[in-house]
């Protein structure tokens, strides 16, 4: 919202520095983002008059002209244009000046005869694109004054950035109150009091509403004898002020009015309404309508319409029609002023794809208290610069009168949530500033355009940040000792974020909609939960897993020809209710997980230390079990896995004390198939509530041992199908409790080891907390373990060659 301050005068006292103005508005909620001074571009042009002008000696097309510009001393100033008079007041552009356009203006020669200045046009001030000559001023301006001055542009303009819950602060009057408010002063308000309700007729014209939940009111004045003409200079000043193109006064002032005090308006051509009838209702059959951009819109049953006797007439809220417009011809107006219900005007505003200055005030929310008086303000108006006359009386329909909302509001408590004493008489001066009226027993009355306060912590709020928020105390809630810590889940997902950021792993959001072909690849449309209004077919479906959103991800990558990618999300996995959401049973399950995607080169692109190096499934599996080291879970084993998701040679489910914490695999070459992925996408997803329960988020510190370690190494020949984590969880479990630690650090198979077998090599690091080891007590521990590997898994010491 553009906001003149010239124009902001007429209504509070100012003060100077506008941007301390700017300061305090943007600190009680009304954010000021620019301020612009148009009059700065324009310093060193002032108004000048045309003395004298004669032929130019050595060129046809340029004049010699003698200007007055106040100073006392006629300057000579070469000019090209042909559309002025002897006695003519135009911009003079003195030496040293520097026009909008960037032009500098110097003393110069034009062939032969010197120029001490330059005349302008209106495009060469930056106001207008015309250039077809010399821009010629009021006669009565005086010569020498700032032609920003003369012009109406020595105004400070502030853009406004008014929230969707303030739709009282678009306009001057409401920022005014704001400023009367904020600098203790008072409003000058440009509307009067409207005495009683006005009749549903006047003049032969009648107005009549169909549909009063979606019009909450319509008002109306009949103007004769008016004559379509320019607004005058100050009324297109302050539209172009407000970044609002003048059309003619008619329109002008309705724009004027809206601008002034926040109420849309439209003016009728009264002569183009047939029937002299107003009609609010919804449209009949298929009915079209042409609006004043020249578009035939088919209208949507659910579309309220302003309509005379036999069509439709206007887009009620959001737009006028042609066929009613105000012409060259008009000579008589039906103004109106009404209040339409916000969502009917913002479901029509879209529907049309046709958003105005009328719809981005209804669809937040207008004065309804306020109606007739604003068609009295512009009736006036439109008689004054529209040589017209204003019929008596006014046209008011209010089928159901709504009666002003009052709120409680006891000042101890105003007092108790700032948390600085505030005096009952500050409280009452800020609140009937703003336009609350004081009805006893601590009882307020809501201004009609006030739509976003409803309770007292509304009216305490509004103290709040008129007295300015930094004056509330920085201090912690009484009785309050210590924060509570954080819950479990959020110190997990700390922890979680942590580790994979720390592998170079970086986050990924995407929506939580994808397409069905995304599913399909995945095996799991058939659990997927459909959307009923979809984005788009490509989002039509919610996903079953965090997998449909990621692989996506690498094949854009890819395609944009990235060498690697890392990418982990944390979201959530849909899936319906088997039962169909039954009774007290949801109709969907939502389950928050942290999944992960590695593809392309290990270091995301080639390098010296590991050329070409790619991404494997123990890259993966090494992210997983970064994330259990962080979160101090232990003892996690890895079991072979059957998924569609998943290669078949490279798949493993991850489980802790027989709970599965998640899966971890190559991805299958059916699903990078369909979804056109390359090959070698590696993938884990990790269940986050399993991943919290397990979770030792207060970890216990152990002591560093006093004794030395004895280290063993030991190869063992096993049939090549025995896992790993079976081997060592045997030697730990026989070597107890000396066995402080068992790490595998050889895998081999070749032409020593048998057919169907492999040699595993364990690294063993003997310990005791009480003592140093003696070499008889680490070979006894050392032999038995030899002996289980024998008994229970069938296998031997491999012996040296």
């Amino acid at each position: 919202m553009r906001i003149s301050l010239k124009w902001l005068a007429d209504y509070v006292a100012l003060p100077a520095d506008p941007t301390e103005l700017a300061r305090r508005l943007t600190m009680a909620g009304l954010e000021v983002e620019g301020v612009e001074r148009p009059g700065e571009a324009l310093s060193g042009v002032v108004v000048a008059t045309i003395l004298a002008s004669t032929k130019h000696p050595n060129a046809d097309k340029l004049s010699v002209t003698s200007i007055d510009f106040g100073s006392g001393t006629p300057l000579q100033v070469v000019c090209g244009a042909k559309n002025y008079q002897v006695g003519d007041l135009v911009p003079l552009a003195t030496v040293g000046t520097r026009l909008p356009g960037g032009l500098n203006i110097e003393k110069s020669d034009k062939r032969g005869v010197e120029s001490f200045g330059m005349l302008c046009s209106a495009r060469e001030l930056g106001i207008s694109e015309q250039a077809d000559g010399l821009l010629i001023l009021d006669p009565a301006l005086p010569v020498g004054t700032p032609i920003a001055r003369a012009l109406g542009l020595d105004d400070v303009i502030f853009e406004v950035n008014v929230t969707p819950n303030r739709p009282d602060a678009l306009c001057h009057l409401g920022i005014a109150r704001e400023v009367a408010t904020l600098l203790g002063t008072t409003v000058k308000s440009p509307l009067e009091k409207v005495a009683g309700q006005g009749a549903s007729s006047l003049g032969g014209v009648s107005v009549r509403i169909d549909d009063p939940t979606r019009c909450l009111r319509y008002a109306a004045k009949i103007i004769e004898g008016v004559k379509v003409a320019p607004s005058p200079a100050w009324l297109q000043q302050r539209l172009t002020a407000c970044g609002v193109r003048a059309i003619n006064n008619l329109v002008d002032v309705t724009n004027y009015v809206m601008l002034e005090v926040g109420q849309p308006l439209h003016a009728f051509d009264l002569d183009q309404l047939a029937g002299s009838q107003i009609v609010v209702r919804l449209p009949k059959g298929a009915e079209t309508l042409k609006t004043l951009d020249d578009k035939v819109r088919t209208l949507h049953p659910d579309d309220l319409v302003i309509a005379d006797r036999d069509r439709a007439v206007a887009l009620a809220g959001v737009m006028g029609g042609a066929t009613s417009e105000v012409t060259a011809a008009t000579t008589r107006v039906l103004l109106e002023s009404a209040t339409f219900a916000p969502g009917a005007v913002r479901r029509t505003a879209k529907r049309h794809a046709l958003h105005s200055e009328s719809s981005h005030r209804f669809e937040r929310g207008t004065d309804l208290s306020a109606v007739a008086q604003v068609a009295e303000r512009a009736a006036a108006l439109i008689a004054e610069l529209g040589g017209g006359r204003v019929l008596p009386g006014l046209i008011d329909v209010y089928p159901h009168p709504k009666q002003p909302l009052s709120i409680d509001l006891r000042p101890s408590r105003v007092s108790e949530v700032l948390g600085v004493e505030v005096p009952m008489a500050e409280q009452e001066r800020i609140l009937e500033t703003l336009g609350f009226v004081f009805s006893g027993q601590q009882r307020w009355q809501v201004p009609a355009a006030r739509v976003d306060v409803t309770g007292e912590e509304d009216l305490i709020e509004e103290v709040a940040r008129i007295r300015g928020y930094e004056s509330i105390p920085v201090a912690l809630p009484r009785g309050l000792g210590a924060l509570a810590p954080a819950k479990p889940e959020v110190q997990a997902e700390r922890i979680i974020r942590r580790a994979l950021a720390g592998l170079g792993i970086d986050e990924v959001v995407n929506y939580s909609f994808v397409s069905p072909a995304e599913l399909e690849a995945f095996g799991a449309l058939d659990q997927a939960i459909t959307l009923t209004n979809p984005l788009s077919v490509e989002q039509s479906v919610m996903r079953t897993t965090l997998f449909a959103s990621l692989v996506p991800n690498v094949v854009r990558s890819a395609r944009h020809q990235a060498a690697g990618v890392r990418f982990y999300e944390w979201g959530r996995s849909y899936r319906p209710d088997p039962q169909g959401g039954q009774g007290s049973r949801p109709v969907a399950f939502e389950t928050q997980q942290v999944a992960g995607v590695l593809w392309g080169l290990r270091e995301g692109a080639r390098t010296w230390t590991a050329k070409d190096a790619a991404c494997d499934f123990y890259d993966a599996k090494g992210a997983v079990q970064s994330v259990l080291q962080a979160l101090h879970i232990e003892g996690a084993t890895y079991e072979p896995l059957e998924s569609s998701w998943y290669h078949p040679r490279a798949a493993a489910s991850v489980k802790v004390s027989g709970v599965t914490l998640g899966t971890v695999g190559e991805l299958h070459p059916r699903a990078a198939k369909r979804l056109e992925a390359p090959a070698g996408v590696f993938l884990f997803q990790l269940e986050v509530d399993a991943l919290v329960k397990a979770a030792k988020l207060v970890p216990k510190a152990v002591g560093l041992g006093k004794f030395p370690a004895v280290l063993r190494d030991i190869a063992l020949v096993v049939k090549l199908e025995l896992p790993h984590q079976q081997i060592q969880a045997m030697i730990a479990e026989v070597g107890r409790p000396l066995v402080e630690d068992v790490q595998l650090f050889d895998v081999y198979t070749g032409a020593q080891i048998a057919a169907g077998h492999k040699n595993v090599a364990y690294a063993l690091r003997y310990r005791a907390p009480d003592r140093t080891l003696t070499d008889a007590e680490v070979y006894q521990v050392h032999e038995r373990i030899v002996a289980e590997v024998n008994t229970r898994l069938g296998g031997s010491v491999r012996k040296a060659e």
